[in-house]
């Protein structure tokens, strides 16, 4: 979504040709089979580990973290795993929005009229919400240490990126939106 918003703002004459219909599909694949494949290698990993003990997670959800922490094996090369892995899926993706963004900022702060930087920023600060509120909460979950962490933080930072980003989604991309305004009007106006 970065990426698309760059290309539209910084190189809106070359949109269409790089936005074309292949380089979207190959996009989708690519990320999938990425999503696909370690999802794959962590839950065979998780799969060839010894349980003992009382099987009780202390999480809202089989996250992978709380299962691991359930296991009597040793742990650590996968914890090595976790911070690994979180930087190229978490960590490295967060950069390049970020990067994108910057690019997107000066190139709006060289628009010359007031209305169009300020369409330009709306159009952007629906997604950059989205990105700070998601990434936020899932590079405390993953990549700061859980140790002496309290388990009520853990689990309420959880609960922001699996349930709250996904309900404030739409929200928020809908704020902007024309019937959106007229039927809040229309609501006010009834009460």
């Amino acid at each position: 979504m970065s990426y698309d918003r760059y290309l539209a703002i910084c190189k809106p004459l070359h949109y269409n040709s790089i936005m074309n219909q292949s380089n979207c599909i190959k996009s989708v694949i690519i990320i999938w089979l990425l999503g696909f494949t370690i999802t794959l290698a962590h839950s065979i990993s998780l799969c060839s580990l010894y349980y003992c003990g009382p099987n009780i997670i202390h999480h809202f959800f089989c996250d992978f973290v709380p299962i691991l922490e359930l296991s009597c094996s040793d742990t650590s090369w996968l914890h090595y795993d976790i911070y690994v892995l979180g930087f190229f899926c978490i960590v490295a993706p967060f950069i390049v929005i970020v990067i994108s963004y910057i690019y997107i900022v000066i190139t709006i702060l060289k628009i010359k009229s007031i209305t169009g930087r300020k369409k330009a920023f709306t159009t952007c600060s629906s997604h950059l919400t989205v990105v700070c509120i998601f990434y936020g909460t899932i590079i405390a979950v993953y990549l700061f240490p859980t140790k002496g962490q309290l388990e009520i933080l853990n689990k309420v930072l959880s609960l922001f990126y699996t349930v709250m980003t996904p309900l404030l989604n739409p929200i928020i991309y809908t704020i902007r939106n024309k019937d959106f305004k007229k039927a809040t009007e229309k609501i006010k106006y009834f009460f």
